[in-house]
């Protein structure tokens, strides 16, 4: 194996795509609670560790999955070869460690935050990932920390940035379960106990759509406080509008609906960087 062929292997188990977009989601949590550009140190420290920290997630993922990528994944680095397990093993620690060092720069809220966050993200393969529901639960947590770990970088997170991560935690929770319904048989021919395997695939729908029904309703917030203006509620409403067709959808179409449920998650972020942008009357 040439080393070009190996340092490929190394950038692939970072899965750098989904790292920079969780960067970029820090970023967001910063300003939207007004602190990104007055604490650009801090908000740039909580991007980089975000992005570390996601990268050794993926990368120790990778690690404890690797009897099952040779089936279902041999495109992976482990198992075309170009990465060791020791190789991935101690590079996930290489990349946790930049992460924990540049948490410690940040408020004790921003570091308690990364400790449950690389925490979650060692045991979601091992303790996790096998439970009806607690995966998805943990994906959505992670998915919503993004916007609080930010904000807690640059200041205390205010109701748009709780409001914010609510939304995020509660859409992406409902968008995993629908995924779930999506890959019921390939789930159940693989042996695995997903929630829609575990309590139903209509019982899952259900629960999928209350939690799309309570991020609706909390997401007003930031506008009936007085955080953000009109502005907020000319994009929000849409992305809303967005959320509840794709639980509509989800019932007949789940593959559909969890692709609409992606679009009216960054339609709603969008929603709070404009919130901020224009200041309320």
């Amino acid at each position: 194996m040439d080393a070009a062929a190996t340092l490929k292997g190394y950038f692939d188990l970072t899965r750098a795509g989904n790292a920079v977009a969780s960067g970029v989601l820090t970023f967001v949590g910063a300003y939207v609670t007004g602190g990104a550009f007055d604490a650009p140190l801090a908000a740039g420290a909580a991007v980089v560790a975000t992005m570390f920290g996601v990268a050794a997630g993926n990368a120790i993922n990778d690690y404890f999955d690797r009897d099952i990528d040779e089936i279902n994944a041999p495109d992976r680095p482990l198992p075309r070869g170009a990465v060791s397990p020791r190789g991935a093993l101690l590079f996930s620690a290489l990349l946790f460690a930049g992460a924990v060092g540049l948490a410690l720069t940040l408020p004790p809220l921003a570091i308690g935050i990364a400790v449950v966050n690389l925490a979650a993200l060692v045991a979601y393969t091992k303790l996790f990932k096998g439970l009806p529901g607690a995966g998805n639960a943990v994906v959505a947590y992670l998915g919503g920390s993004t916007f609080l770990f930010g904000a807690a970088a640059v200041s205390t997170p205010g109701p748009a940035a709780l409001v914010l991560f609510s939304l995020a935690a509660l859409s992406t929770l409902s968008r995993e379960i629908v995924k779930d319904v999506e890959d019921v048989e390939g789930d159940r021919s693989e042996g695995l106990r997903t929630l829609p395997i575990a309590i139903g695939e209509r019982r899952s729908l259900h629960l999928a759509n209350g939690l799309l029904l309570v991020a609706v309703f909390v997401s007003p917030a930031p506008y009936l406080l007085g955080t953000f203006g009109v502005t907020y509620l000319l994009v929000v409403v849409p992305a809303l509008a967005l959320l509840l067709f794709a639980g509509y959808r989800s019932y007949a179409d789940p593959t559909g609906g969890q692709s609409i449920l992606k679009y009216g998650m960054f339609v709603a972020t969008i929603a709070f960087v404009a919130g901020r942008a224009v200041p309320a009357a």
